[in-house]
């Protein structure tokens, strides 16, 4: 802030440049360059207020852009619920209907299993259904013949014997055709749940991947929304800075008003000291000496001043009088 003052004509050298010390002890202003040191002031007062006004609007923009961005923020986390609202419902049907597909996943190898076990005992290629009628129809006979015709032993035994073959036959293949029965009824109601499944899974999936593409949506609203809190404490910093130099130029503006007030006011009272009717001598001797011990003074509160103010430092208004201001004569 200091250098920026200071680059419109502020600074010791102001001081020396616009203020000279005469023979008699009084302080000489030069007219010129305090009307063009102010000059420079008020134009840098101009740019101060016209860069004051352009951060106050940019602030505006963005206190508009963040609301904006929180309100896009607060839509998608209501949208994020609902999603995961419909996820949790999809995962309560699924740990409700899974069990069922686990079981009857098993129960399916099960009686596949079982019906591979008959095939291997009976040893015999599976019949078709229609093979059920022919094998009763035989077994049927062979067991009448048993019983109304006069057989030999051997014949007896040969029709017993195929009797049991038939009878086992029968048995195994409406064993077979039972289990097979069980198997399809099972597998139609495996196939039902397993479409289910399917459907649920899918709809998980899609859920999830819904659920992640609003979440890095999300994430970049969050980033926009922190990139714009910066910039406005970044646009905020600069306002109040350029207050800070504003506070400054005004002191310094209303310090070198102050002086050339005192400067007309110092040229009227040296025109009554000339025009009295005073010893002239004893005058001007009693003013130089005064004024030879004020200006050490002055001189050295001046340098604290100036040494103050290149450090950074807020001045006084007593502190700006004594490089711009009170200069006038020192009696």
């Amino acid at each position: 802030m200091v250098k920026d003052l200071q680059s419109q004509g502020s600074g010791s050298s102001v001081a020396s440049a616009t203020t000279t010390l005469k023979n008699d002890g009084s302080i000489h202003y030069d007219q010129n360059a305090i009307d063009a040191n102010l000059k420079s002031l008020l134009e840098f007062k101009k740019s101060l207020l016209e860069g004051q006004k352009d951060g106050e609007k940019k602030i505006e923009n963005l206190n508009e852009s963040i609301e904006t961005t929180k309100k896009q923020i607060d839509q998608e986390r209501v949208k994020l619920d609902e999603l995961r609202t419909k996820l949790k419902s999809v995962n309560e049907i699924k740990d409700a209907e899974y069990p069922r597909f686990v079981e009857l996943k098993e129960s399916i190898i099960k009686a596949r299993n079982e019906i591979k076990s008959i095939d291997e005992k009976t040893g015999q290629v599976k019949l078709h259904r229609s093979d059920l009628s022919n094998l009763s129809k035989a077994l049927s006979q062979v067991e009448k013949d048993i019983q109304t015709k006069k057989l030999s032993k051997d014949e007896e035994r040969k029709l017993v014997a195929r009797s049991k073959e038939l009878a086992t036959r029968l048995h195994a293949l409406k064993l077979i055709h039972k289990k097979e029965d069980k198997y399809r009824d099972i597998s139609s109601q495996y196939d039902t749940v397993k479409v289910k499944m399917n459907e649920i899974f899918e709809k998980r999936t899609e859920f999830g991947k819904k659920i992640g593409d609003l979440k890095n949506k999300l994430d970049k609203l969050l980033n926009s929304r922190e990139n714009l809190y910066e910039e406005r404490r970044r646009i905020i910093r600069e306002v109040r800075e350029t207050a800070a130099k504003l506070e400054m130029v005004d002191t310094q503006i209303n310090a070198i008003e102050f002086r050339k007030s005192r400067t007309g006011s110092s040229t009227f009272k040296r025109r009554r000291n000339i025009e009295s009717p005073v010893n002239k001598f004893e005058l001007v001797r009693e003013r130089a000496k005064r004024s030879k011990e004020n200006q050490q003074i002055w001189n050295s509160m001046r340098e604290e001043a100036v040494k103050k103010m290149s450090t950074g430092e807020k001045l006084t208004f007593d502190e700006m009088k004594l490089i711009y201001g009170d200069l006038s004569t020192v009696d």
